[in-house]
């Protein structure tokens, strides 16, 4: 005979120990019937589990040895206590009146062989889950009835408490409130959970923290998880809600949790109570976070970052519509920016980035020189008043420590002297808080900041007020800042690869300006001779030879694409390379023979013409070497001179 114990709660099995102790008389019964005590097994593993589970071991120890045959007998106070849903309980039924196993319960005990016991007892099973499921519909409905109204208790995140009227309010410790203050004026200014969590590290900022259902609050280093879920919790904007989540039952039996849309949440109340945020500001944050997580399309925008490239976060591929990447490599012992646009079909799109960024950066210095002043002068008051908010959290932060270093001292002091154990652990509580006023001290000290109207550092901003420009491109401005500027100015830009690169700039607000930049020369264009010297070196060929050509290109101080001076082989090169005609074609066009045509024309030997060349009667041109073409302008051997040397 097997005796199956169950609770459905720990806090069942603490408090009602009387109900516990009414499922173990059940062996009385079984000894009644005639199982001998040492035949009688319990099976109480199942303590605290609920009876809707399906994965109870003890009830799977009770199937298997049900099922094995080892058993005659199954005992439950009632048909709940085995199981709680239809399909565990109608399983067990089966497997009793295979192994011809009896059940014993409060009421009878039952045969399941037997029609009429078989369906008494599935009705009990019916009826056992039915009671479950309209407890927990009473219970349910209870709970959303007045979570309708929100009046409905739940935890508090950081930052809030319940007043004696049970109305949430905000945590009446001003460094509590200034911390979170501080937190979202934050991320407001740097776009990014990660970025706040690395500020408030820079700076040493402690942040509170409180466990669920606790009171106290604890001061330690700000984490991203807590960043996260700040950002998150409508309560910090003054919203109650309830029911954001469903629970959904596995097929193992587990739970998993379903995070609902907005429009599917049971209850949105804004301006339930007092927040840290406005409605408004809370649903921009809320995107800025949907931007970060993006890891591709059009509307991806990524926090500002410390890389050089000026778009990053804000390309668009002009091919796709995809969002560019953005990546860097070294040219020149520097760093370069490039953007590039990788879809599932491969790579769509390769753009060099400092010429964009040059285009970019010339058209947001043209856009905001009108409001520079204004714009420098709010960014100084700015950096005040950043300076000022982390400064006060410190002074909080001292003026915590030393009251509770009073409050140490005064239990040290009030306990009896003679009391060595309690007073020794009193005493290294108060040396404790002593060290951490000394820390919070010392690290006010290190971080006071030296703010003065007249200072040297006051007077190089105000100066840089007036000029927009030099501010941009003084280099103790970080790319960082930049970034957020231009996001300030321009929603997005597309780039369309090519020779020029079109650049297509989107201002918030509609503007759109259209640029196209030239990309930079790749290492043959580089080496290229530049075509001004091409264009010299065709107009020089026209009267020289290319040896005369060169001399005269390094006389003017032109050099080749490679930064070296011209020869004759260079500039027969060139000339052949870019098409252009040679010395022996383009004397050819003018009417220019060789010295054995000039000869053959005149019918006279080859030594009369270089002798007639020599004494300048006829025109001679230096082709290359000893090679020369003759202008014999149009004279027919009739009118050449006599064998005397007489005129032509």
């Amino acid at each position: 005979a097997y005796l199956y114990v169950r609770q459905s709660t720990l806090r069942q099995v603490v408090e009602h120990e009387e109900g516990r102790l009414r499922q173990y008389q059940l062996r009385e019964r079984a000894q009644q019937l005639g199982w001998p005590e040492h035949h009688i097994q319990v099976i109480d593993c199942d303590l605290g589990q609920s009876g809707a589970s399906s994965d109870r071991e003890g009830f799977q120890q009770l199937v298997a040895e049900v099922g094995l045959g080892k058993a005659g007998l199954v005992m439950g106070l009632e048909v709940s206590r085995l199981a709680r849903n239809s399909t565990d309980w109608h399983r067990l039924l089966e497997i009793c009146a295979l192994s011809d196993t009896l059940i014993l319960d409060e009421d009878g005990l039952y045969d399941p062989q037997l029609f009429n016991d078989r369906l008494l007892l599935g009705l009990k099973g019916t009826i056992s889950e039915a009671e479950l499921h309209v407890i927990r519909a009473r219970l349910q409905g209870g709970i959303r009835s007045k979570a309708m109204r929100g009046e409905l208790r739940t935890p508090l995140p950081v930052g809030f408490v319940y007043d004696e009227r049970d109305r949430v309010v905000l945590d009446p410790d001003q460094q509590v409130q200034d911390a979170i203050r501080l937190f979202f004026s934050s991320f407001e200014r740097i776009g990014s959970a990660l970025g706040v969590v690395r500020h408030f590290a820079q700076q040493s900022i402690l942040f509170p923290h409180r466990k669920t259902h606790a009171r106290e609050v604890s001061w330690r280093p700000l984490d991203f998880s807590a960043a996260h879920n700040m950002l998150h919790n409508p309560r910090y904007a003054g919203i109650y809600f309830f029911g954001k989540s469903r629970q959904r039952r596995r097929p193992d039996g587990h739970t998993r949790t379903q995070w609902l849309a907005r429009p599917e949440w049971l209850v949105y109340q804004p301006g339930a109570h007092p927040g840290y945020l406005t409605v408004e500001q809370y649903e921009r944050n809320l995107e800025q976070l949907r931007h970060n997580g993006r890891r591709c399309g059009a509307d991806r925008r990524r926090p500002a970052r410390e890389g050089c490239a000026l778009l990053q976060g804000v390309v668009i591929c002009g091919r796709c519509g995809g969002s560019m990447q953005t990546r860097y490599y070294h040219r020149g012992g520097e760093l370069v920016p490039s953007y590039v646009c990788v879809n599932k079909l491969g790579q769509c799109q390769y753009v060099h980035g400092a010429t964009v960024d040059a285009a970019i950066e010339t058209l947001i210095l043209a856009s905001v020189t009108p409001l520079t002043l204004e714009l420098a002068l709010e960014v100084h008051r700015e950096v005040g008043r950043r300076i000022d908010e982390a400064h006060q959290l410190r002074l909080q932060r001292v003026e915590r420590a030393r009251y509770e270093a009073a409050l140490a001292r005064e239990r040290f002091l009030a306990v009896d002297p003679r009391n060595r154990l309690v007073a020794a652990n009193l005493e290294l509580d108060w040396n404790e808080q002593l060290r951490e006023v000394a820390e919070a001290e010392a690290e006010l000290a290190r971080q006071q900041p030296a703010r003065s109207e007249d200072s040297a550092e006051t007077e190089r901003v105000r100066a840089l007020a007036t000029d927009f420009p030099r501010l941009w491109k003084d280099p103790r401005t970080a790319a960082r800042e930049k970034k957020r500027l231009l996001c300030l100015l321009i929603e997005d830009v597309t780039l369309v690869a090519g020779r020029p690169v079109r650049v297509h700039a989107r201002f918030r607000g509609g503007a759109t300006r259209s640029l196209e930049v030239e990309p930079p020369k790749n290492a043959f264009e580089q080496r290229r001779t530049p075509p001004e010297t091409i264009r010299k070196i065709d107009e020089l060929l026209e009267d020289h030879s290319e040896e005369s050509v060169a001399q005269l290109l390094n006389e003017a101080g032109l050099r080749s694409g490679t930064g070296t001076t011209f020869s004759a082989r260079m500039v027969t090169n060139i000339r052949i390379a870019y098409g252009l005609p040679s010395r022996t074609e383009r004397l050819t066009r003018r009417g220019c023979i060789t010295m054995q045509q000039a000869a053959a024309t005149l019918h006279v030997g080859t030594p009369k013409i270089q002798s007639w060349a020599d004494q300048g009667r006829i025109v001679r041109h230096h082709v290359a070497g000893r090679l020369y073409l003759y202008d014999i302008g149009g004279q027919q051997s009739s009118s050449r001179p006599t064998s005397k040397g007489g005129a032509l």
